[in-house]
Order: C-alpha cells, then structure tokens, then sequence
C-alpha cells in the first residue's frame, strides 16, 4: 500500500504571536515518524507530509496528497487544533474516498464525541500495536474488530473495538522513520544560535497527578528504553541527518536519576558534539547530575513552577518545595545552563493577589533569568476539565470550542471572579513586567531573533501605552 501521513499546519491560529509559536516548537512529529517506520517494515510505501514546517496551506497539502493518489492516510492532532485536522480530511475526502485514520490525545479522551465523518478509524491511546495489526488487516483483507484500541463505523453506527493494547517493551520499537522528513525545516533557538534540531523519546509514562496534565495516551507506568539503543539512534541523527541538537520529550527527564545518568555516559564516550534539552522536576536534580548532564551537551532545562501561591499548589497537586526552584536554578546558572521556569495563571483559586506573589517572586529572585506565563487549559481528559465541568473549585467552563484551547491570547474557563477576558489581560500584563526585566532581554533575542525581539517590545509597548498594566503601575505590589 501506499501510505501518506500528514500534520497540518496550527500556528497560525495564534495570531500576533504566531511568530514565536513557530520558532519555538516546530518540531518533527515523531507520532507520525514512529507510525510511517512500522509500515515500511511491513513493505508499505509511505509519504509523511509536515504542513507545519513546509508552511502549507490545507488545500496545498490536499494536493500534494492527491497527486501521491495513497491507499491509506494518516492523520494526527492536538485538542486546540483538532478542527484543523477535520477541515483537512474533509477537503480530502472531496477529491476522493481514500480512507483516512486520525490519531491523538483529543480522540483518545473524547473518542466518539469527536470521531467526525470525515474520519474513517480513529486511533485510540498508544497507536503502535494497533496501527501493526491494522495494516495487516488491511493489505489482507480482514476484519479489524479483535484489534483493540479502534474507532470505525457499521451502518452508520460508531464503534469502538476496545481498549488498545499498550507497548510494553518500548525498547521494540524501530527507530523513527526520520528519513521521511525534511531536517533543514526544523530548527531551534538557542542562547548558542539556532541549531539544526529532532525531538527523541526515551521514557513512555509519568507517574504524578498534576491536575492540568493528562497521562491516557502513555499512562501512569513509565517504561524507559535502554540508554544503548537511545544513544545509537542520536549517532544515526547526527550522521545521517546533521543534526546539532536534541529535543527530550521526556514528561520528566530526570525521574529515573541512573537513566539519564547513563544516557549522558554514552554520549560522552561516544564523543558525540551534540547539545540537548528537556524537562523535569526542581527536586529532582543534584549538582552531581547537573554537571554531568552539562558534559554530555545539556544546555537548556525546564522546571514546571506554575504558581507559588501554596494553596494553589496544593489543588494542583504540584507538591514541590517552592525552595527547590532557588536551589536547581542557582546550580544550572553555575553550570551555565538556560533555564526557563514556566508559570500558569488562571488555576483553581487564581486571583490577582496570586498572579502577584508569582510575579514578585520571579522579580526578587536573583537567580530565577527566565520565566515564562502561561493560561492554564482544562484540556479533555484531565481533572482540571472535570473541575470547570462540574463548576468546582470556583472554576466554570464558558466554551467547549476546543480551537480556544490554546495557553495564549485565548482562555476558556471563569477562574473564581476573574474572566477568560481578565486572564488574557492579566497574561499580557504579567508579560510585560517578566520581560522588562534587562537580564532576560539576550535570550528573546537570540532565541527568536530580531523579528522576534521587535514583536515582544511592541507588546510590551501597547500593554503599556494602554496604561492598565497594573503589575508594572502599582507600588504596593513590591515588584519594582
């Protein structure tokens, strides 16, 4: 069979800061990489089409598709661009009947809620095992029913085959079908310039209960790859493909603290000159790890602060010392690791006092350069959706319109006496008092360029000018 694989295009839906959504994370889509890698180890021909980084246009990828004329095409989407995904295989299915799969976290949760007509199977949770025996079926001619883990129709009716089946052993896996994909479009700002980039996972799973994150693709269980086989695949990146620069998908990098600790041997002994990059936990580093993660190429890590009102991080269940935030950025800073501590406003409990302890506390701490604000999304399948549901926590949810489920310029939950309005208000707002800090102006620019420094200054301008900044304004909030 011939096989195309497509992810359109979603930046755009962010508007006036679309330009950082692009820089920032367009990234190989490793799902359909994995997917594209199975069906030709089963002798299928396979296209993946990249509308976001080829900057197509849907009807340009519809033709481009149509041209290849496939038997089977494969779509994937998130909940904030799930409608993309939809317009797509609709426009595709007026040129022709080829069937069209989609998969995904949105279908995952919601499943025949939002398996639309343009869709011919869905693909619910981990794909691997099911797309395998899927495909089989197909090419043979046989029923899909005893796969589980599927989505279709039967008269008209939806049905749902089961639960799928999990991949146990994620050291099975082949390795991504990389080759399928044009490495030049991806690229990543760095404070060391923009590098030539690919995202790599080595644990499936996360083991916490963060109330805005959902874990029913991947589940609770982690199950790690060896760190051989993960090193090997970084060697065959650079070799094949020139790639400078890893992205770890990791939900938490160093969970498991003798997992990367072993991963970042191997990359030393193999000498490989590469840098890299992930997510984790503040009380989960030590500055034994940090300095060997520092030799092995780290040069950018992530903490998940939220907020630092207690109470909110209590709901949250973010239950990590606020004191480990000052001590995991004060070794990365030693190390000379870019650091970036990602905050949420609009959480269960949220007010303006809150969002002012947050920001006073990222203006006080010397050793916190970089931070960014987000507004928190009540994402389908999470309890923080459940909570806006069912009106909890002073929480409402005003829209079910998941193509407003973004973190930025858009909100869709009343947060106690705070508006959707309010919170992209307060966003801006917040922003602007985070970035005028001079420290943090060098990496806006280097990280997303001169284009990308003129459109953060000409935010921060018209915040300003409208004089209803009052995290900038106000004297009592102590953050000058």
């Amino acid at each position: 069979m011939k096989i195309s694989l497509l992810y359109p295009s979603w930046t755009g839906d962010y508007g006036n800061i679309s330009h950082f959504a692009k820089k920032g994370a367009t990234w190989p889509p490793l799902g359909l990489a994995y997917l594209g890698a199975i069906a030709e180890e089963k002798g299928h021909e396979v296209r993946i089409l990249d509308g976001e980084s080829e900057g197509l246009s849907l009807e340009c990828m519809v033709d481009q598709t149509s041209k290849y004329n496939p038997d089977l095409i494969g779509i994937t989407a998130t909940t904030p661009f799930y409608h993309i995904a939809t317009d797509l295989a609709s426009k595709l299915k007026q040129r022709s009947q080829t069937p069209i799969t989609i998969g995904g976290a949105h279908i995952t949760v919601l499943k025949e809620k939002v398996f639309n007509s343009p869709f011919d199977y869905g693909f619910i949770g981990e794909a691997e095992v099911s797309w395998s025996k899927f495909l089989d079926a197909l090419d043979k001619n046989r029923d899909i029913k005893d796969i589980g883990g599927i989505l279709y129709r039967e008269q008209s009716r939806v049905k749902l085959t089961g639960p799928c089946e999990p991949v146990q052993d994620i050291n099975s896996l082949p390795v991504p079908a990389r080759h399928l994909l044009n490495h030049d479009n991806y690229t990543l700002g760095t404070l060391e310039g923009r590098k030539k980039m690919t995202s790599i996972m080595t644990v499936r799973g996360c083991p916490y209960k963060c109330i805005f994150c959902s874990t029913k693709v991947f589940g609770n269980d982690t199950r790690r790859r060896d760190p051989e086989k993960v090193v090997k695949e970084m060697e065959e990146c650079v070799k094949k493909y020139s790639i400078e620069h890893f992205m770890f998908l990791d939900d938490t990098l160093t969970l498991n603290k003798k997992h990367i600790s072993d991963i970042c041997d191997k990359i030393i002994d193999s000498n490989l000159n590469i840098t890299f990059e992930g997510s984790t936990r503040a009380n989960l580093v030590d500055e034994g790890l940090i300095k060997k993660m520092r030799d092995a190429g780290l040069i950018r890590l992530s903490f998940g602060l939220e907020s630092v009102n207690k109470d909110i991080r209590k709901t949250i269940r973010k239950q990590i010392p606020l004191e480990s935030y000052g001590i995991a950025n004060k070794l990365t800073n030693k190390y000379g690791i870019e650091t970036l501590n990602s905050c949420m406003i609009g959480l269960p409990g949220e007010t303006e006092e809150t969002i002012r302890e947050t920001l006073k506390y990222l203006r006080e701490s010397k050793e916190i350069r970089q931070a960014n604000i987000s507004i928190a999304v009540p994402y389908p399948g999470t309890e923080l959706y459940k909570m806006a549901k069912n009106h909890e926590n002073g929480l409402r949810l005003v829209t079910e319109d998941f193509s407003n489920y973004r973190r930025y310029n858009a909100a869709v939950m009343q947060v106690g006496d705070l508006s959707p309005e309010d919170l992209i208000d307060l966003q801006n707002e917040a922003f602007a008092s985070i970035s005028l800090a001079p420290w943090r102006w060098e990496a806006i620019i280097k990280k997303f360029g001169i284009e990308g420094a003129m459109a953060t200054v000409n935010r921060l301008m018209k915040c300003i000018d409208k004089g209803q900044n009052r995290f900038l304004t106000n004297k009592k909030l102590g953050l000058e």
